[in-house]
């Protein structure tokens, strides 16, 4: 059989599967409402661009990393550097543009300075992620222009559980890494009191996948004199990962307010995949501890409705070892506040004001030369902002504006200190044209100072195989942000298109130099040609230039069956972000162009869906970098509840991934042409609620 009849003979398998017949009508979810807005709209009533999974629908979904998790919703992707590191991708933006928040709060790792780094967030104790874009994101921090990602644990809880003892226990296994992931949690409460109890552990191998790991031809075209002296079929070697993890957390609930406090310790051993030279492997230890306190208060006095306080302390750190030794420490202390205000009602305007602070103590070392400058000085930064968003309607018209500005210090050991006054601004309105038709526009001015590695990195990255150059006389990146939403409800079909343009000044990037570093020799080369034995690795230049992003997520949705056989949904969907620098040339690392359909059935408390993701070839690489070829996505999902065993709910599921074994580049990863996406898997599990 050809590849191609072997493609269609699955996809017209599923289809007739999801065929089967049915006796009950399904039923019509609740509208998901967004907790991350600050004034918590309804999804229908945002004029932002929102994505939000829970329930069955998040459980089925979850990655081994959050950006994993996200990769196949309308506009996100990840940017991955091997099985243990996946950082989203949204509108093609990564790193700092995309805050990655716990609770409303700043993750405070080093996963947004560098891709090697794994976030934090561990996405299997998830109850709720919401995905934010445009005007909303100036809550939580200047300079997200890609977007806010929350992830919600109830590590604090708000309210009382209606028990003693309740809690959720979940084990699933993953072919493509050999992967086992356990989590259980416990939570309850009495008399005003109510705790939360979690803890995970996850083992995974080495990942499969569809063909070689190594695109020699394409590594070549930066290192003319690269050859792989070890590239295995179907593997990428040094993936395997361990992690484990938990949290505590109490709360004390009233009708005045609640107050509460939790500790989180997560512990990361992971591998980076091998660059075939057949040198020993370089692997990950990150180990993090977080202290939240959470407070609130009720209509404390006249004007306020409500006052939220946050408070939390993040001690990360992220070790690269060569051959179990140290080789490049990362260390990052952080405190964090937050202060909330929302206002009662002035009429018709409701709004939040609110206050926040980052206090952080950053270093980067070279533990391979004790006598060597620190990779990134050791370095306090301070960083102070205030925030208000208003919100009012005017007939069919609602209307949303805020802003934040920040005060924000970079002072390095021995050094001068930095001082950047970021200042952003949004407004938003959202037109109810009729029950069926909604409009939406939104605008907005964010400004994002330099992160320390930007500005300061000097020497050798271990996991990234490149020599990093900072640049210390970055200016702040100023971005103008336009959306442009359309909503379509009617029983026939339901339809959202987004369209954006952003355009950005002095946009920061890590650009490829045309010379590279010799290790052995500890110099740089007057070319792209390496001296022999000098083990030389590509240089990566911090640079700013001005850039515009332009694109669109689109998603139409048809019923073609609801009756006594069950229900069956047909989705078409889309996404594009094309990226260029005013002065010519494409912007790196940039999503290609996507596009398919879904299939998905339901029949009382069983539900099955066949999504078929067409990945167009990236050959805007950009300067330096490689194109990728296109692929074909075909994922396969089943699930069935039982909710008849006593007070336990059961679900089980099933997933089959890139079931045509392609092997996918990744064209916003890094390591492309090292590490392809995983090839052909089934994962199945099992979660029980009590």
């Amino acid at each position: 059989m050809t590849k191609t009849r072997r493609r269609l003979f699955l996809i017209a398998s599923l289809i007739s599967t999801a065929a089967q017949s049915a006796d009950e009508q399904p039923i019509e979810l609740e509208e998901m409402v967004v907790t991350s807005t600050g004034l918590k709209h309804a999804t229908a009533k945002s004029a932002k661009p929102v994505t939000v999974l829970s329930g069955d629908q998040l459980r089925t979904k979850i990655g081994s990393t959050i950006g994993e998790t996200l990769k196949n919703e309308l506009g996100i992707t990840t940017q991955s550097f091997g099985s243990g590191v996946g950082t989203p991708v949204i509108r093609g933006q990564a790193g700092p543009r995309v805050r990655v928040m716990q609770n409303s709060m700043g993750n405070n790792d080093a996963s947004s300075l560098s891709p090697d780094h794994a976030n934090g967030v561990e996405p299997i104790l998830a109850e709720r992620v919401e995905v934010l874009r445009g005007p909303a994101t100036l809550l939580y921090g200047n300079g997200a222009i890609g977007g806010v990602v929350n992830v919600i644990d109830n590590r604090i809880p708000e309210t009382v559980p209606d028990k003693l003892l309740g809690g959720a226990t979940e084990q699933r296994y993953d072919s493509v890494t050999s992967e086992t992931a356990s989590a259980l949690k416990l939570e309850g409460g009495k008399n005003g009191w109510a705790y939360h109890l979690d803890g995970f552990y996850r083992d995974q191998g080495n990942t499969h996948i569809g063909g070689k790991a190594i695109d020699e031809a394409a590594v070549q075209v930066n290192e003319p004199d690269y050859t792989a002296a070890v590239n295995p079929e179907g593997l990428i070697n040094n993936t395997e990962g361990r992690t484990r993890g938990g949290s505590i957390g109490i709360s004390r609930i009233g009708d005045v307010g609640l107050v509460g406090a939790s500790i989180n310790q997560l512990e990361k051993n992971y591998g980076i995949p091998s660059d075939g030279s057949g040198g020993d492997p370089v692997t990950v230890v990150l180990k993090q501890t977080k202290y939240d306190f959470k407070g609130q208060l009720n209509k404390p006095f006249v004007f306020a409705d409500e006052i939220r306080m946050k408070f939390g302390y993040t001690d990360y750190q992220h070790q690269e070892l060569d051959v179990g030794t140290p080789a490049t420490t990362f260390l990052n202390k952080t405190y964090e506040s937050r202060l909330e205000l929302e206002h009662q009602p002035i009429g018709q305007l409701k709004g939040v004001w609110g206050f926040q602070s980052t206090n952080s103590e950053f270093t980067a070392i070279d533990n391979s030369d004790p006598l060597a400058m620190p990779l990134v000085p050791k370095s306090n930064i301070d960083t102070y902002g205030i925030f208000a968003i208003e919100s009012f309607k005017s007939g069919a018209v609602t209307y949303e504006f805020g802003g934040r500005g920040e005060w924000q210090t970079i002072s390095p050991e021995n050094g001068n200190s930095l001082t950047y006054l970021p200042i952003s601004g949004s407004a938003s309105a959202l037109w109810e044209i009729t029950k069926q038709h909604q409009l939406s526009l939104g605008f907005t001015h964010s400004q994002r100072s330099p992160l320390i590695q930007e500005l300061f990195y000097d020497g050798v990255h271990e996991a990234s195989r490149s020599y990093e150059l900072g640049n210390k006389n970055l200016n702040r990146e100023i971005s103008n942000n336009l959306d442009l939403g359309y909503r379509f409800n009617a029983d026939w079909m339901t339809a959202e298109i987004n369209l954006f343009h952003n355009w950005v000044s002095d946009y920061i990037y890590q650009g490829r130099a045309d010379y590279l570093y010799g290790r052995n020799a500890e110099a740089f080369t007057a070319d792209n040609l390496c001296p022999p034995d000098s083990a030389c690795i590509p240089v990566e230049e911090s640079r700013q230039a001005a850039a515009t992003f332009k694109g669109f997520e689109t998603q139409f949705q048809f019923p073609l069956m609801q009756n006594g056989f069950g229900a069956l949904d047909l989705t078409l969907f889309g996404d594009y972000t094309r990226g260029t620098f005013d002065n010519g040339g494409d912007v790196l690392r940039m999503p290609p162009l996507r596009y398919g359909l879904q299939l998905s059935y339901e029949k009382n408390d069983f539900s099955t869906n066949a999504r078929l993701t067409r990945g167009e070839a990236q050959t805007n690489a950009g300067e330096n970098e490689t194109s990728t070829p296109s692929y074909l996505l075909l994922n396969l999902g089943a699930q069935y509840r039982i909710s008849s065993l006593g007070d336990a709910d059961i679900l089980l599921f099933a997933n089959g991934k890139n079931m045509l074994n392609e092997n996918i580049r990744n064209s916003t990863s890094y390591l492309r042409n090292f590490a392809p996406d995983p090839g052909r898997s089934a994962e199945v599990g099992i979660r029980i609620r009590y």
